[in-house]
C-alpha cells in the first residue's frame, strides 16, 4: 500500500532523528546572472523550494551543500560558498537546523532532467515565483534581498 505523503514525510523524519539525533540540512541559493534563483520541487514534499538536503556524517555542511547544488540542480559552484544563516527548523524535529549558503558564482552544467527525488527545477524572477514557493524560501530570498538579517526559525 503506498503511503500518502504527510506519513511517508512522517516516516522519514522519524527515521532521520532516530538514526542521527540532531540533524542539519543545508539549502542554498544560487543566483544567475539575470537574478534569477535557482528552485527545485520534489517528488516526496510539496512545494517549491531552494536546493538542499541532510548533511551526512562526518561531511562539512559547505561540501554537503556542493554536493546537493551537483544532484538536485546540476549546479557547480565557482567560487566558496557564502554561509548566510544558520536556522531551527521546528516544523520536522525539534531538533532539526538548516544551514543556509549562498554561491557567489557557478556553473549550471546542463539542465537538471526529472529524477526519483526531483520532479522539476528551474531558475524564476523574485517577482515571478511558482505557485507553491514555501514560506521559508520566501523569507530567505526576502533577507537576502533586503539585506535583512536572517531569522533564528527555518
Amino acid at each position: 500500500m503506498l503511503l500518502d505523503r504527510p506519513a511517508f514525510r512522517r516516516l522519514f523524519l522519524l527515521g532521520a532523528l532516530a538514526t542521527r539525533g540532531v540533524t542539519l540540512g543545508v539549502r542554498g541559493i544560487a543566483l544567475d546572472g539575470e537574478g534569477r534563483v535557482c528552485l527545485v520541487r520534489h517528488t516526496y514534499v510539496a512545494g517549491w523550494h531552494l536546493p538542499g538536503g541532510g548533511v551526512e556524517r562526518g561531511e562539512a555542511a559547505h561540501d554537503a551543500m556542493v554536493r546537493e547544488f551537483r544532484e538536485e540542480a546540476e549546479i557547480r559552484p565557482d567560487a566558496p560558498l557564502r554561509l548566510l544563516g544558520l536556522f531551527h527548523h521546528t516544523a520536522g524535529a525539534a531538533r532539526d537546523h538548516v544551514a543556509v549558503f549562498l554561491a557567489p558564482a557557478f556553473t549550471l552544467l546542463r539542465p537538471k532532467a526529472p529524477d526519483r527525488e526531483i520532479a522539476e527545477s528551474g531558475f524564476f524572477h523574485p517577482d515571478s515565483l511558482p505557485e507553491g514557493t514555501t514560506r521559508a524560501t520566501l523569507a530567505r530570498l526576502r533577507e537576502l534581498r533586503e539585506g535583512l538579517l536572517p531569522g533564528s526559525h527555518w
